[in-house]
């Protein structure tokens, strides 16, 4: 398999991400900004974002080389990874599944969506904003193991999935920085497919990405034992340092 070379900053709205503007351009391959993370560079390559972000919060125009993704595109590259039910309902996870089947990157490094948020004042960059994760949502009970699924599918494709900060975070992926990015190893890959199986006999699959109008179908119970067994299969003893 070639080995792939791109090198793509995932974007988010924490109040932190504004950090990443004083950032140097070289690290990167790629800078994929997450819904209205576009306002904090203005070279960013991609924007992503749900077929409901309003049109205001949307840049007015764009620059050469720069594009929009939206539902319509990114949905099917998503079901390549088994759909929304099992790879996570946010915009990040999106992001990261999108990026790999696009970009085909050596490494993801995810900025300011660490989906930690305070009890009150600012939640994003922006001021307050509404936050995927805290919804009430099938596929968010346990963003850890969310975040677990989506490195070891990186690893399949010799791709590590890192992020750019530091403390707490519900993503489970290496901290690094990004004179470092290619510093972490890449989890084994060798507990995936009994977690894979479990998720071909549960058929939790929508085509079209609306999941929520088919939750009735949908075990709570099996999904966190799901959930597990993806957080099982991700630990840091499996870390195999290739770099």
């Amino acid at each position: 398999m070639t080995e792939p070379k791109n090198r793509v900053l995932i974007l988010g709205s924490a109040p932190s991400a504004l950090a990443a503007r004083d950032w140097a351009r070289e690290p990167f391959t790629h800078v994929v900004a997450i819904n209205n993370a576009w306002r904090i560079r203005q070279d960013w390559d991609v924007l992503i974002h749900p077929e409901d972000f309003p049109a205001h919060n949307q840049p007015s125009e764009t620059r050469s080389g720069q594009r929009i993704v939206e539902a319509a595109e990114y949905v099917p590259l998503q079901n390549q990874f088994g759909g929304f039910v099992y790879a996570g309902g946010t915009m990040a996870f999106t992001a990261g599944y999108w990026a790999l089947s696009a970009l085909q990157p050596a490494v993801l490094a995810f900025f300011g969506c660490d989906m930690i948020y305070p009890r009150s004042g600012q939640t994003h960059f922006y001021g307050k904003g509404s936050a995927d994760p805290l919804r009430d949502d099938i596929t968010l009970r346990s963003l850890e193991a969310k975040s677990a699924r989506l490195a070891l599918f990186g690893a399949t494709q010799n791709c590590r999935v890192v992020r750019l900060s530091q403390g707490e975070s519900r993503l489970v992926f290496p901290s690094v920085t990004a004179d470092s990015l290619r510093s972490a190893g890449l989890p084994s890959t060798k507990g995936m497919q009994t977690a894979l199986q479990l998720e071909e006999r549960l058929s939790y699959f929508v085509p079209s990405g609306r999941y929520w109008k088919e939750e009735n179908r949908f075990d709570a119970a099996k999904i966190d034992y799901l959930d597990r067994m993806w957080l099982d299969a991700y630990s840091s003893q499996s870390l195999e340092n290739v770099a």
